[in-house]
């Protein structure tokens, strides 16, 4: 796993917690955060066996840690994001001669390719994007014959009413497991669609969340609202309750002490408290019929 980079340097990138993308740092130091940060940390734990010795696309890649924690099973990855911010910090952070981090822009076409790729990551991206198609096209494009894409999403079963839009701002909608593979099919051939979920003593502090925010948020995510209300109403409550510390690229700091990990959550078609989602797919190859 690339390590982070303590180096004093003139400059040093920092990154805003807002909620749109994990930073190691701004989570570890609370339970709630931790878990949070365990579902994505699993979630790179889960690809690892189909990332090793590949060629490794990152398809939204954040603050950089997850494409890190391949770089010492991957034969290359590399982790792209819209956010400038994001790709500064994540440069300055994490170092590895097979790690690379690239900035592209959000509507357009990935600026690699085609057949450049073994696997395609795409983790808590899908829920963001507005063209759904674009973006599952483009991923084929870039993915080798034979090749997988990974997809990780929240699960809206327990997140959302079955009317309702996300609570969560950034998110311009959720799936149910039915929905993802109907998406995804067009694309690719889909092997499966998991669940990750985790017992009730490590799910309750996310589950709670899920109650709090989907009822207390009900009035601004009716289905028949416009979009433009739902988003200026969300970020008011985001105003309102305020964001943590921007952190420091070369300021690592060390986690708390909790007593469990990653190991605890599970990915298998039937979960306890089902969190996310986590669709397989491959592009077929020439040898398929």
């Amino acid at each position: 796993m690339a390590k982070p980079d303590a180096e004093n340097r003139a400059m040093t990138y920092e990154l805003e917690p807002s909620g749109e993308r994990v930073i190691e740092d701004a989570y570890w130091n609370s339970l709630g955060g931790y878990v949070i940060y365990l579902m994505h940390i699993a979630s790179y734990r889960f690809a690892r066996d189909y990332c090793a010795g590949k060629r490794v696309l990152d398809l939204g890649c954040g603050s950089g840690y997850g494409a890190a924690s391949l770089a010492g099973t991957a034969e290359s990855i590399v982790a792209v994001d819209i956010s400038r911010e994001a790709i500064e910090f994540a440069s300055e952070r994490y170092r590895a001669p097979n790690l690379s981090f690239r900035q592209i822009h959000a509507g357009s076409a990935l600026p690699f390719a085609d057949e450049t790729f073994d696997v395609v990551l795409s983790f808590q991206v899908i829920e963001h994007v507005a063209d759904e198609a674009g973006y599952l096209r483009e991923a084929r494009r870039v993915l080798k014959p034979g090749g997988h894409m990974i997809i990780v999403t929240p699960d809206r079963r327990l997140r959302l009413l079955p009317f309702q839009k996300p609570w969560n701002r950034w998110h311009l909608r959720e799936y149910s497991a039915a929905a993802l593979r109907r998406v995804v099919t067009p694309w690719l051939q889909v092997r499966s669609v998991l669940r990750m979920g985790a017992p009730d003593h490590i799910a309750q502090v996310e589950t709670r969340r899920y109650r709090v925010a989907k009822w207390l948020l009900l009035p601004v995510t009716l289905p028949f609202l416009p979009e433009s209300f739902r988003r200026w109403a969300l970020d008011a409550v985001h105003r309102i309750r305020g964001q943590g510390k921007a952190v420091k690229a070369a300021d690592a700091t060390a986690p708390m002490d909790f007593d469990f990990d990653e190991t605890a959550l599970m990915i298998a078609p039937d979960v306890p408290n089902p969190l996310n989602l986590v669709l397989v797919a491959r592009k077929p190859d020439s040898g398929d019929a």
